[in-house]
């Protein structure tokens, strides 16, 4: 067969492909219940657009010969935005500030039920209470109305609305939206695996939300953009709720609303250097004239490596993001976003192939006019995705201020210990579990615990301390135990006497 005949026929299995999803779609459009009908229209007509330009694309949707450096200006160093200082009039320039957390995700990967933000991180606080203390204490500080928005998804929404009643009395305003719920399409059919709207019995995996990047379209739809808009507020400022560091930044929202040059800045990212834990992390380029963000898996096998080397490629994401609501309105209703598309695939419980397809919202930065990203501490990104993060922020390393972290000053070097707990902590019930009382980590460097371990009471460890119970074995340190430079291994029982 020629080319032209191979890519015609191509061609013809595309279209049918998409009028088999149409149907599909619409069949289970028809078991929407008329209350919900609008609302999951909108859902299934988002994901036949995204559908679509799946079926377009083909190969890695990078060209690697065309990736360069960014330019020195487009990132700036976080020291110079500080360097101009604050304005008299901050407190109006708040004022047209809302705060968004990413709100989508469940605790499961630390062994927690439901939304991952009331997972307890800091004498029992969760990650929603310290975003709620840290947004109350500037609007009292300031004497500001800054909104907090949660981006929930199907997952975490019901959980969340009723653990909002908690903050009816605080100073801050709070807003929710849904993200979409987007079905899960078979890997080798390629058509939805859900048969009706339900997302219970059968039904449960057949839905997904289709990651941040969807945070434009939802926003928009659910009416908040144009409701802030006309409240005259003009930047979000976006980040994960397990990000711990995204705080809001006085210096950062100042350089928006005040910009040096006149130019108004549309989105900003702030990124940070690489160490080696961070080499997977998506990175900004230059790309055709644009800042773009580049994910590990955008990057074509060859240069996997190169991507990685913390060389060439000096800084990642860090997802906190700042970007203009008047632009948002513009690109959305111009359909004018463009994010690469993200295939996840996935096996149910049943043993099913699926393939959810999602996007980032850091991949929209080259749609905005005039981006730019701030080389911000690496104070600004303390993510916690697992036990051993929690272990850090729970730990004297860091010290509480109205709902925000700051490094402990008694810290003589501001880098963080390298901790990693191993498999017998992974659920933060067996976590809390094991330790009881957090250990004194002040002086720590690098801590590996592998095995049936436990820690009692005031237990000090400094340097590079390394602890391996082998299978069978157990390792109980005890109480007030300093280990400074240690391994431990073996077994070591304590028993009541």
């Amino acid at each position: 067969m020629s080319q032209d005949g191979a890519s015609q026929f191509q061609e013809v299995i595309r279209q049918e492909l998409e009028l088999s999803v149409k149907k599909e779609l619409e069949k289970i459009l028809t078991t929407a219940p008329s209350h919900e009908f609008e609302h999951t229209k909108k859902d299934l007509d988002g994901f036949r657009k995204l559908f679509h330009r799946f079926l377009q694309e083909k190969g890695p949707s990078v060209d690697w010969g065309k990736i360069q450096r960014p330019p020195e200006d487009s990132i700036q160093p976080y020291e110079k935005i500080k360097a101009r200082g604050l304005p008299d009039n901050i407190s109006s320039v708040l004022n047209k500030l809302v705060v968004v957390k990413l709100n989508g995700g469940l605790g499961t990967s630390m062994g927690c039920k439901g939304p991952k933000s009331l997972i307890g991180v800091r004498n029992e606080n969760t990650f929603l209470d310290l975003t709620v203390q840290q947004i109350e204490h500037l609007n009292k500080t300031y004497n500001t109305d800054v909104p907090l928005v949660l981006m929930n998804s199907f997952n975490t929404d019901e959980d969340t609305k009723k653990i909002l009643q908690k903050y009816n009395h605080c100073r801050v305003k709070i807003y929710t939206f849904n993200q979409s719920r987007y079905p899960r399409i078979n890997k080798e059919s390629l058509l939805p695996v859900a048969k009706n709207v339900s997302f219970s019995g059968e039904n449960t995996e057949a839905w997904y939300p289709p990651g941040h990047g969807d945070i434009y379209a939802s926003f928009y739809n659910s009416g908040l953009l144009d409701t802030f808009i006309g409240e005259g507020k003009e930047y979000i400022f976006v980040s994960n709720i397990d990000n711990l560091g995204a705080t809001v930044d006085l210096y950062i929202l100042n350089h928006l609303m005040n910009p040096p040059n006149g130019k108004p800045c549309e989105f900003v990212m702030e990124v940070t250097n690489k160490t080696r834990a961070d080499v997977k992390g998506g990175t900004l380029t230059q790309y055709e004239g644009k800042l773009r963000l580049v994910e590990i898996a955008q990057v074509p096998k060859a240069h996997v490596d190169e991507f990685k080397s913390v060389s060439k490629f000096k800084i990642f994401n860090t997802n906190n993001l700042w970007i203009s609501l008047a632009a948002v309105k513009r690109l959305q209703e111009q359909n004018a976003i463009d994010m690469e598309i993200i295939v996840n695939p996935k096996t149910l419980d049943g043993g099913l192939n699926v393939i959810q397809l999602e996007t980032a919202v850091g991949a929209a930065i080259k749609s905005f006019e005039n981006s730019l990203g701030i080389n911000v501490p690496r104070s600004r990104f303390l993510p916690v995705k697992t036990t051993s993060d929690l272990l850090l922020v729970m730990s004297n390393l860091y010290s509480l201020n109205a709902g925000s972290l700051t490094m402990s000053e008694k810290r003589e070097f501001p880098t963080v210990p390298l901790v990693k707990l191993g498999s017998s902590f992974t659920k933060v019930q067996d976590y809390l579990r094991r330790f009881e009382s957090i250990p004194d980590m002040l002086e720590l460097d690098h801590l590996t615990v592998s095995g049936d371990v436990t820690f009692g009471k005031n237990v000090s460890l400094k340097g590079t301390v390394i602890i391996i119970a082998n299978h069978g074995d157990r390792i109980d340190i005890p109480p007030g135990a300093v280990l400074e430079n240690k391994i431990v291994s073996g077994n070591l029982r304590i028993l009541d006497h």
